[in-house]
């Protein structure tokens, strides 16, 4: 498993562990039954401790992720179409922020910004 962390990035260690698990599990990388390196092998991959690995799977788990066995470890949670469909929309919502709050900055009309999503959802 592949993350990334960037010391320059204003995220949090922890986030960005979590916000990259969460990415993988719904981009279809990670599937149901998948097994996560321990927290241990995690934290020493990425030079962090341990404590910063372990907050990223608590949050995971409270998020419907992740479920977690004692003396077993962590496994990708079985996940609802419906809350798969929210977090996706949290995601989108997100980035259509930045996106409107730079159109504003820029002089860009609601009609326009509205003009090119369509283009680009339809891949033109």
């Amino acid at each position: 498993m592949d993350i990334i962390i960037s010391n320059s990035s204003g995220k949090p260690i922890y986030e960005q562990i979590n916000s990259q698990i969460k990415e993988m599990i719904m981009n279809g990388t990670l599937k149901e039954g998948d097994a996560l390196p321990s927290m241990r092998s995690l934290a020493q991959q990425l030079r962090i401790s341990i404590i910063t690995t372990k907050r990223a799977y608590e949050d995971l788990e409270r998020d419907g992720f992740i479920e977690s066995f004692t003396g077993k470890g962590s496994f990708v949670k079985a996940q609802n179409p419906e809350f798969v469909r929210e977090e996706g929309l949290k995601q989108i919502e997100e980035y259509m922020t930045l996106a409107v709050d730079k159109a504003k900055i820029s002089g860009i009309e609601l009609n326009e910004l509205t003009e090119l999503l369509t283009m680009i959802y339809k891949g033109e």
